[in-house]
């Protein structure tokens, strides 16, 4: 085979190798070798299945490749757009753990025993998902919280599975065309560190205290505060917050609440977080929003979130506004800017589809627009066209893919292309208001106060060295010792060129001087000069046809 197949991954290769027969990328298993490692599995790979069978296929095979859903389903410029859907719907449930391997953890966790800890706490969980489960309790305080436990060997069981993924990728990336263009090792090695930060509820606990400082301007917005000595790595407990999904809202319930207003305010929120804040939540599905009692949103599990560069906002947000307002060359030109271009990338026609995809995008109807849709499908098309956007583009477009869906539920009428336009004041004059913060300031006025004490002395050494004539610039425009070392070759063989054809000549007009001394029935000295010119020839010939070569090889 192509790789080495380990004991402990040959189940995970025949798993993989098997998924990309089945659904059609037989041409894969044959480049990477793996054809082995499904022998004997028969007509199961004839017939590509459905989109909504490799959710359920990738679901079964368990946590690491329900998380690997959830990232292809961002990936546009690799999966067709009915398998984006498909993976986007998959639903993190699995059955859950037992109650003595629950009460193991929080003990080892936490350093006491779940009763010393907690005045009540349900035995019977209120979700299951692939990395965890959440259960109810009530601290000694009173406190209502929920705690989220890991599921026991989880880490490992991950690892083992990356460490498989890493080398099918690794051989993927060098032996195949699409490894080439999709550069699946840079993909993996992303989702490795999302997934490693995802399994540290340390990290998401500081999370939840981050954002509900940075949103504590959006007052229905709703971020569940963490308890910090009842937080470790494997256990996290925070605020129970009380209400119901999104998407349980009844059309009866809807008609009770300000759903537009609502909308609205989700949707500045992540903008804000976006493109002021530089970190946002990147798994807003509707099963992460709530509708709390008292008519607010709620934001719950903050495991997954993505971070910007400054100049990757400003970036972002022009790009953003253009695709809003249906500026399709201005759209194309900001993409290009982000992104970075391969071999053979085909810029005239990755223009040329953007263009027309914002055309379209402006002529859908009101309650179908989806502006995280068009950020997706301009990742695919940079596939397609041999350029790579970056990582947290498509992060980008896969929370603004599930925000549409959110907003729409509260008001089918929400029009998220006048929100970012209408949006886009405040955030230029927060980002500005930032930027002229106490700290900038202060940086700012030391980086000034630098220059005013090395200015004087420098414009003086300027000053001396024109007054002596002693002020020179350094250009690096070409090699003068090379440059020099040519035209001396040229002229060389230019002279050299000269002396042979003196010679045939002089031996020409020789031959019609008679002399005794001869060659061949010629005069001598005519078939000397003649020998002396075709050896001086060929030696030219020579240096010209092998020595430049091998010079001009070695430069390079």
């Amino acid at each position: 085979m192509g790789i080495s197949l380990k004991p402990e991954h040959l189940k995970r290769y025949r798993d993989i190798a098997w998924l990309l027969m089945k659904y059609g990328r037989s041409d894969l298993v044959k480049s990477a070798g793996l054809e082995e490692a499904i022998e004997g599995d028969g007509d199961e790979h004839e017939v590509p299945a459905k989109a909504e069978e490799l959710a359920s296929d990738l679901e079964k095979m368990g946590p690491t490749f329900i998380k690997l859903a959830q990232l292809l389903s961002t990936r546009a410029d690799i999966m067709p757009q009915a398998y984006l859907d498909a993976l986007a719907r998959l639903q993190d449930n699995v059955e859950p753990f037992s109650f003595g391997e629950v009460e193991e953890i929080i003990s080892k966790e936490l350093g006491v025993r779940l009763s010393k800890a907690f005045a009540e706490f349900e035995s019977q969980p209120i979700a299951a998902a692939s990395l965890g489960q959440v259960h109810r309790a009530v601290m000694r305080d009173g406190r209502q919280v929920v705690v989220k436990i890991q599921r026991p060997d989880i880490r490992e069981r991950i690892a083992d599975d990356i460490s498989a993924l890493e080398e099918i990728s690794a051989f993927l990336d060098s032996h195949t065309v699409a490894g080439k263009r999709y550069e699946f090792s840079v993909m993996l090695e992303e989702f490795r560190k999302s997934l490693m930060r995802e399994l540290d509820y340390r990290q998401e606990a500081r999370h939840l205290a981050l954002f509900a400082d940075n949103l504590r301007e959006f007052d229905r917005i709703v971020i569940p505060g963490p308890v910090e000595d009842y937080t470790t790595s494997r256990v996290l407990t925070m605020d129970y917050i009380k209400g119901k999904k999104v998407t349980s809202l009844s059309p009866l319930g809807r008609l009770e609440l300000d759903g537009y207003l609502l909308a609205e305010h989700l949707f500045h929120a992540y903008l804000h977080q976006i493109l002021v804040d530089g970190l946002f939540h990147a798994d807003p599905h509707p099963g992460n929003v709530f509708l709390t009692d008292e008519g607010s949103i709620a934001l719950i599990d903050l495991g997954m979130v993505g971070r910007l560069a400054p100049q990757f906002q400003d970036s972002l947000l022009q790009l953003l506004l253009a695709i809003s307002e249906g500026h399709g060359d201005e759209a194309a030109r900001l993409a290009i800017k982000v992104g970075q271009p391969k071999d053979n990338f085909d810029e005239a026609g990755f223009r040329r589809r953007v263009a027309e995809l914002v055309v379209e995008h402006q002529s859908v109807k009101l309650e179908n627009i989806d502006a995280g849709r068009a950020v997706l499908e301009i990742t695919r098309m940079s596939g397609e066209s041999n350029f790579r956007l970056p990582p947290e583009f498509t992060m980008i477009g896969k929370t603004l893919l599930n925000l549409d869906q959110v907003v729409h539920t509260l008001d089918p009428k929400f029009d998220p292309n006048f929100a970012i336009r209408s949006y886009a004041n405040t955030i230029v004059q927060e980002r500005v208001r930032r930027t002229l913060s106490s700290g900038n300031l202060y940086t700012t006025f030391l980086e000034l106060k630098q220059l005013a004490e090395k200015l004087p002395a420098r414009v003086n050494h300027l000053l001396d060295s024109v007054s002596q004539n002693g002020l020179k610039f350094k250009v690096d425009a070409i090699d003068e010792v090379k440059l020099m070392e040519g035209l001396q070759k040229i002229a060389n063989r230019i002279t050299l060129g000269l002396v042979l054809a003196a010679l045939i000549i002089g031996a020409a007009l020789m031959m019609r001087v008679e002399t005794t001394f001869k060659i061949l029935g010629y005069p001598a000295i005519a078939i000397i000069f003649f020998l002396l010119a075709a050896g001086g020839a060929l030696v030219l010939a020579f240096n010209i046809l092998f020595r430049d070569e091998k010079q001009e090889d070695d430069s390079k």
